[in-house]
């Protein structure tokens, strides 16, 4: 059903990141990324903008990843709420790694190996990814109810590191996928109140008679991408179900994304952030240029990044609905990636601070999170177009 869901050789994307350089400006000199895996998606992506607007992107970038790098603590993490581990440290790895820097080697490497590490010490014996230990019972905005997520991005970084760690840590990091995978399994196939939230994701602990939300079942399909593009065992069963329920959060009223449904069987919000989930996770499935990921990405260009901090709909958060928009757009490419890319980078732009951060998310419960958070996915939402993580390369 989904023959673009499969493993992806792990020399040919070493190859590509070994051969990128991190800095610097396009061969012809144009000042566009140096990184674009191949000449039709330089075209595609790199001519969204202009060469002086390029330099000001891969400017702000290293300055924003020198930021961060100051911020690491003694442990190897990266500063956020205790509840945000280890996913905060995971997003800002993946940030490092989307701009050509790699574990281990250049004057990142050793940063991202303790980061790693750190990461790895967070997991517990039942392969769950968590800093702190869940709660019994959900509690809304502590570990019960942010484990999920820290887990399904913990184990998408460690996915997108696999091919670069080497010895005692890449055997640490094959173990702690496995056992993360059989966890993320586990929480999806749990019995569901409602039929339609078969084969999405939510809490750790159960918290109302919705069982599943399209923002957590992106995040775990992220995950089991990535884990099978590093050539781990991920059932196909699985990514179907997931896939069916991404299908029923589709609103053909809204013509976009929901967060799932009401118990009574209405639609949940909508929301930038969801749309651009959404339109992934048909991607991340192998779904590309659907009617539904088509008409989702019209909905995108009415709904531009005018300006920092605007927000559209229920919910909506600027980096986190940044951060999906981006990649959305970069999968949709054409127009899509045209009318929403260059005005998202002129708001991100336009919001950095001297020091290479970002402010805190302007609203929403996101703001606990931190900078180390928001320049990370910023980070993230800007370099699309390098193509260097391979969960997210078209």
């Amino acid at each position: 059903m989904l023959d673009d869901f499969r493993p992806v050789c792990l020399k040919f994307l070493l190859a590509i990141l070994l051969v990128a350089p991190a800095e610097g400006v396009g061969a012809d000199g144009a000042g566009k990324p140096a990184h674009i895996a191949s000449a039709a998606l330089a075209k595609t992506l790199a001519d969204a903008l202009p060469p002086e607007k390029w330099r000001q992107v891969e400017d702000s970038v290293d300055r924003a990843l020198a930021w961060i790098a100051s911020r690491q603590n003694a442990d190897g993490s990266f500063p956020t709420s205790p509840i945000g581990q280890p996913a905060v440290t995971s997003f800002c790895i993946l940030a490092f790694l989307s701009r050509g820097h790699q574990p281990g080697l250049g004057p990142y490497g050793g940063q991202l190996n303790r980061a790693i590490d750190f990461v790895l010490e967070c997991q517990m014996p039942d392969g769950l990814f968590s800093y702190k230990i869940p709660e019994e019972q959900h509690v809304n905005q502590q570990a019960s109810h942010t484990a999920t997520y820290n887990h399904a991005i913990a184990g998408l970084m460690l996915g997108e590191v696999y091919g670069h760690v080497t010895g005692e840590r890449a055997r640490k990091v094959r173990k702690a996928i496995n056992k993360a995978l059989q966890y993320t399994r586990d929480l999806q196939a749990r019995p569901k109140d409602i039929p339609f939230d078969k084969g999405g994701w939510r809490y750790i602990r159960h918290f109302d008679a919705t069982d599943s939300d399209l923002s957590v079942t992106t995040w775990h399909l992220m995950f089991l991408r990535s884990a099978r593009n590093a050539e781990f065992n991920v059932p196909q069963a699985w990514v179907d179900e997931a896939m069916d329920f991404v299908h029923r959060c589709w609103d053909p009223q809204q013509g976009g994304f929901t967060y799932g449904r009401t118990p009574e069987g209405g639609y949940r919000n909508m929301s930038r952030g969801l749309v651009g989930a959404g339109i992934l996770s048909l991607s991340l499935g192998g779904q590309h240029q659907t009617p539904e990921a088509r008409a989702a990405g019209d909905w995108l260009l009415a709904h531009p990044y005018t300006k920092f901090g605007g927000v559209v709909g229920d919910g909506d958060r600027f980096f986190y609905s940044s951060y999906y928009c981006s990649q959305a757009a970069m999968q949709l490419g054409g127009r899509y990636w045209e009318g929403i890319y260059p005005p998202l980078v002129e708001a991100m732009l336009s919001a950095q601070s001297p020091d290479g951060s970002w402010p805190d998310e302007p609203t929403g419960l996101d703001r606990a999170f931190g900078n180390a958070y928001t320049t990370a996915m910023a980070v993230l939402a800007l370099t699309p177009p390098y193509q260097l993580l391979p969960v997210y390369q078209r």
